[in-house]
């Protein structure tokens, strides 16, 4: 028997295998699009997974999360508010106990406060793509950068004011037309990234900051919160599988939160 953590994103699902410890075994990852399109199995208006494709049996343990977690519909699935899988998460892969997570999803943000394991604030913004990993890859792509590329200025920021992942576009394309080299415009993005965050990282007095998602990888993001904040900036071993991971300890009961 298998343990399975799947977090269903609005961008891309994360697939975890895990052994009775939690250790992965095996990680997977697709586009949100892909996934659905290829696994996914519409039986009387419910959307339903197609498990032997992907390899799972009836009988493993089986645990969602995310975005989409209630787009499947299986007997034996697990369904797991994001907040607490990546508090899980969190918890198993780093050790700590103590700190602010900051998950900075494709369509949404999550700051969440944890003291002793236990979830004690929980900030969202989950109205729109302001702030997200979507806006980000707007503006890179606007700026015709990598996700690489953009994530490695931090330096010397022109003041972005507009966060949303629409209309944000336009504030950058100016910034282009006045002649503003694009790596000050980068670091303006990011800065802007972080601004929106900011209050509610500062709100708390937690050292540590635990920093998960595909965002986590953007250098200039850390940096600027360590900067700014005054805060150690933890990135797990798989930041992008976190959520996954979370949801299979919550099934294990590897950690109480």
């Amino acid at each position: 028997m298998k343990n399975i953590g799947i977090d269903l994103g609005s961008r891309y699902i994360k697939l975890v295998i895990c052994n009775d410890q939690g250790d992965v075994l095996d990680k997977r990852i697709y586009s949100s699009v892909d996934f659905y399109r290829n696994y996914g199995i519409r039986n009387q208006n419910i959307l339903q997974l197609d498990i032997k494709k992907l390899g799972i049996s009836e009988n493993d343990n089986i645990m969602s999360t995310g975005y989409g977690k209630h787009n499947i519909c299986f007997e034996n699935i697990i369904k797991l508010s994001e907040q607490k899988a990546h508090v899980y998460g969190a918890i198993l892969q780093t050790g700590e106990t103590d700190f602010i997570l900051i998950d900075i999803g494709g369509q949404d943000t999550k700051v969440i406060s944890v003291v002793n394991s236990k979830i004690v604030d929980i900030y969202m913004n989950d109205k729109c793509g302001a702030s997200s990993g979507r806006y980000l890859e707007n503006m890179a792509q606007i700026l015709q950068m990598t996700m690489d590329e953009i994530s490695q200025y931090y330096e010397n920021p022109v003041e972005i004011n507009n966060t949303c992942a629409i209309f944000g576009e336009s504030e950058v394309l100016g910034k282009v037309f006045e002649g503003i080299p694009v790596e000050r415009i980068a670091a303006g993005i990011n800065y802007s990234v972080f601004n929106r965050i900011q209050p509610m990282i500062t709100r708390h007095s937690q050292r540590k900051v635990i920093f998960v998602g595909g965002t986590a990888c953007n250098n200039a993001i850390r940096s600027i919160i360590a900067l700014e904040t005054g805060k150690q900036i933890i990135v797990p071993k798989e930041p992008q599988f976190n959520g996954a991971i979370g949801s299979v300890a919550y099934k294990l009961s590897l950690q109480i939160v």
